[in-house]
């Protein structure tokens, strides 16, 4: 449909199994992911692209450890392994992944002092990516959301799709999270009550 846009959220080596930050079974969306591609008229992707030193690595801080929180500028914020470093083979697309259909990739997180999971906003919640406006003028008012991982990127990528004004669907099925104390079921819980379509095709 001309109005619909599928967003492909980090689906990157470094979140897949053997990568630095990898979600568990990371990989087994992808051939999900190819197939809701080649359905899609207008494709759009996001790539997670950190300058290295990034203030979100735990390697940053010393003494601190990955997956702990700290409080930065912008509120509370995971410390993560080193990831996603721009140019490095962690940050390219799964060699697996048909992205060359891609309209537009969205490049985030390249503030060094700043994290960014959603495609939409820096995790300040008030920094735009641009997205919003790109779809909004090429006339697109619904997206379905796939990628990695549920509970983080994808996550607030689709409540902020909710705030912005766009009919979001979530295809569970092609995704898969990290779950960090119960934060999968809390993100699952988050969509729902924002107005987030959660489909999952597997249980069909």
């Amino acid at each position: 449909m001309a109005d619909e846009a599928l967003v492909v959220i980090d689906l990157q080596n470094d979140f897949c199994p053997g990568g630095a930050l990898a979600v568990a079974g990371g990989d087994e969306i992808v051939p999900l992911v190819n197939d809701l591609i080649r359905r899609t008229d207008h494709v759009v992707l996001t790539q997670d692209w950190h300058p290295a030193g990034h203030s979100s690595f735990a390697s940053s801080h010393p003494g601190s450890q990955p997956f702990t929180t700290i409080d930065m500028p912008y509120g509370q914020q995971t410390l993560w392994p080193d990831h996603c470093i721009q140019g490095s083979l962690g940050s390219d697309f799964h060699s697996g992944l048909a992205w060359t259909k891609a309209e537009l990739v969205i490049r985030k997180g390249f503030r060094s002092e700043i994290d960014s999971y959603s495609a939409f906003f820096e995790n300040d919640r008030t920094t735009p990516t641009g997205l919003a406006g790109y779809l909004r003028e090429r006339g697109i008012d619904r997206l379905i959301l796939a990628g990695l991982a549920t509970d983080f990127c994808v996550g607030f990528s689709a409540l902020d799709a909710i705030s912005q004004g766009f009919k979001t669907t979530v295809r569970l099925d092609a995704c898969r999270g990290i779950d960090l104390n119960g934060s999968l079921e809390a993100m699952l819980h988050r969509m729902r009550d924002a107005g987030v379509t959660l489909e999952d095709h597997l249980s069909d």
